[in-house]
């Protein structure tokens, strides 16, 4: 009797990311995945939430576990022409806290560049340079700041993210155990 196994190979970018990303080539078709997600999340005892767009799962965990560096799953499931497909996952914050930082890495790059205008500006009338100089300076280290803030809320959040990647594994590996 021939057994069939279920072998995962998960291709992993690198650590470095804020927001790690990985793909996941399957056996099975982008329906019968998604509906298996769909059941799961459906089960009282799952401590996740779910929502689906298209082929689309956005995986998080449950209200009362969730603090403001908790991180959310997106899945993107790809179908190829041979009934298979492509899982694709991306780890990241909560949209909301995403935005934030982004607003703020914007408005940190914008008055870098105004600093950088004002600078060039007081150099050639021959004005004190000392603001915009001292502004140019801080700035950049406030984005690095942001960088390792962002590094510690990953940190925060890497229990979570495992148990959300456990999750996923175990729900795409649901079948092979039949």
């Amino acid at each position: 009797m021939s057994e069939k196994v279920n072998l995962l190979i998960e291709k992993r970018n690198s650590e470095v990311f804020l927001r790690p990303r990985f793909t996941i080539e399957l056996k099975e078709n982008k329906q019968e995945i998604l509906n298996r997600f769909a059941d799961e999340l459906k089960k009282e005892t799952t401590k996740f939430r779910g929502s689906f767009v298209d082929n689309h799962l956005f995986i998080s965990v449950s209200k009362k576990e969730e603090h403001f560096w908790s991180p959310q799953l997106h899945l993107e499931i790809i179908e190829a022409p041979d009934e298979t497909s492509t899982l694709k996952g991306l780890f990241g914050p909560k949209p909301q806290v995403w935005t934030l930082f982004m607003f703020i890495h914007f408005i940190i790059g914008f008055s870098f560049l105004a600093f950088c205008i004002v600078l060039y500006t007081r150099t050639s009338l021959n004005e004190s340079i000392f603001f915009p100089f001292t502004m140019m300076v801080v700035l950049p280290f406030i984005w690095v700041i942001l960088y390792f803030l962002g590094k510690i809320g990953k940190e925060t959040g890497k229990n979570q993210m495992k148990n959300l990647h456990d999750f996923m594994i175990k729900t795409i590996n649901y079948k092979a155990n039949f």
